[in-house]
């Protein structure tokens, strides 16, 4: 499974349910990384999309605990629900927000990232990778800017155990 967000150079990612900085390259960024794939979305998260409807393109699994329904998404209650739902489809992105990524990070491999090099205030935060040991950048863009704001487009991987041991010993 992978996830992809948009921090900010303190690893924040909004504030009052929503982002407080978006880039349109970072826009173009997620539809082109998540396009054809099913997204993991939190309903708070979905209501803040354009419309507040599912993203086209994509197959929309909707994490809440109310009792809905949502046109053109498939709607889940529990973590083991959207696990499953998430087998079904192949490849499969975490989208948001704070409390779907933080239930679904056990089972994420890799992680876009756009890291914004602005520190607007947040309430809330996606994990560091750069300081989980587990977790290891495989690549980054150039550093690029938008309306004054640089912005990179980075890459991680969680390491599978056996490697992250032969690192620890220095025998990679």
């Amino acid at each position: 499974m992978e996830a992809i967000v948009a921090v900010y150079a303190d690893w924040g990612i909004g504030a009052k349910g929503t982002q407080p900085i978006k880039l349109r390259a970072d826009r173009s960024h997620f539809r082109e990384k998540t396009m054809d794939a099913a997204v993991i979305v939190g309903r708070k998260t979905m209501e803040d999309f354009p419309g507040g409807k599912p993203l086209q393109g994509r197959r929309n699994i909707v994490v809440t605990s109310r009792p809905i329904e949502i046109k053109g998404a498939v709607v889940v209650h529990t973590l083991g629900e959207g696990l499953a739902e998430a087998e079904k489809s192949g490849r499969t992105i975490v989208i948001g927000g704070a409390s779907i990524y933080r239930q679904y990070f056990p089972y994420i491999d890799r992680v876009f990232v756009t890291m914004l090099k602005v520190t607007p205030q947040s309430d809330v935060f996606f994990p560091n990778l750069d300081r989980l040991p587990e977790w290891k950048q495989e690549e980054a863009g150039p550093w690029e800017e938008e309306n004054g704001i640089l912005y990179q487009y980075r890459t991680y991987i969680r390491q599978k155990e056996d490697t992250l041991r032969k690192e620890m010993n220095g025998d990679v």
